[in-house]
């Protein structure tokens, strides 16, 4: 990093730093390791001297060095898991209606508002890119960048299919109705890493925006549909009052499509050598069921089970997260010990 070429180079140095920031850590703890191992060595010589007082006092520090052994092989284990680059970053947050019509896109509404309270919790900020509302507080689809510390890291594991069960307001007969919504958590991406794309490989449309805001929607063609025609991705921004800002917002999202494309791509293939259940990155996979007349919410990747849904709807998931984020933890530990 003190390298003349790469105090020039801002980018290199951005990555050096970050990585920097990552081995410190685990440098330390492995040199303390060092030392703690040399001193025991020590003790266990001492431990052998004729001397008892030697003995005895060779024996509690070595009671003391193996208590502090073992609590450095706690700390830099999980160090030592492939950790993601990506999980400081901010993250665009997807979420579409699936099967259940009508009350498909209310579940969209309720799920979205779970997120948004849980953010509120974590103090990131949500910014709107694109909203498709059907009425009744729901969402055809809505998508959102939240930016805060470490968001990534705690959302990443949200992507998948999230399946509802419950009695529809308009149900008359009281009988329960299953539906379905998509999340799709993509991170967003650092200047260093950003992929390039040719400019004539992206098809630009603007057209006016609908929805709330005022009569400007209505004069103006503020929104953007961005087209990368190598991959077909479509991503859409209306949400500003600026052609120029959505442009920018859009194409800050696309970025991270094409990236999560092939992280993805990435991520399948490592999951099947591997066998890892949680992470692998499958939108089409039921992951979750929120089950409103027995106030039940389960994870079918982990088979967790809580009863405490109204708490879940509220935004109360560090539950969740916590338990898929020890449970992807437990994963790589015991690909490391295989």
């Amino acid at each position: 990093m003190s390298g003349e070429e790469v105090q020039k180079n801002n980018s290199l140095m951005v990555k050096l730093s970050k990585e920097y920031s990552r081995l410190g850590p685990v440098v330390k703890l492995f040199e303390k390791f060092i030392s703690l191992s040399n001193d025991k060595e020590a003790a266990l010589i001492l431990s052998e001297d004729e001397d008892e007082d030697l003995k005895i006092l060779a024996k509690e520090e070595l009671m003391d060095i193996d208590a502090q052994l073992i609590r450095i092989e706690e700390e830099i284990t999980p160090l030592l898991l492939s950790s993601d680059p990506r999980d400081e970053n901010n993250a665009f947050l997807e979420i579409r209606a699936g099967t259940g019509g009508d009350e498909a896109a209310i579940f969209v509404g309720d799920i979205f508002r779970m997120y948004a309270r849980f953010c509120e919790q974590k103090n990131w900020k949500i910014e709107i890119l694109n909203q498709n509302e059907s009425g009744q507080g729901g969402y055809k689809e809505i998508i959102v960048k939240v930016l805060g510390k470490g968001v990534f890291s705690q959302l990443k594991f949200e992507s998948g299919t999230h399946r509802v069960q419950r009695i529809p307001k308009t149900e008359s007969q009281g009988r329960i109705h299953t539906s379905a919504c998509t999340v799709a958590v993509i991170a967003e991406m650092d200047e260093v890493d950003e992929v390039e794309m040719n400019s004539s490989d992206i098809r630009v449309d603007t057209y006016r925006a609908s929805g709330a805001g005022g009569q400007h929607v209505n004069k103006t063609d503020s929104a953007v549909r961005l087209t990368h025609i190598p991959t077909n991705i479509v991503v859409e921004c209306q949400d500003g009052r600026s052609q120029h800002k959505n442009k920018a917002a859009a194409m800050t999202l696309l970025r991270a499509k094409i990236n999560d494309m092939e992280h993805e791509k990435v991520a399948k293939q490592q999951a099947e050598e591997r066998k890892m259940l949680v992470g692998s990155g499958d939108r089409s996979e039921r992951i979750r069921t929120y089950n409103f007349p027995q106030g039940r919410i389960t994870d079918h990747r982990i088979g967790l089970t809580l009863y405490n849904l109204l708490e879940v709807m509220e935004g109360n998931i560090n539950a969740l997260i916590e338990a898929l984020i020890q449970e992807n933890s437990a994963q790589q530990m015991s690909q490391l010990e295989n």
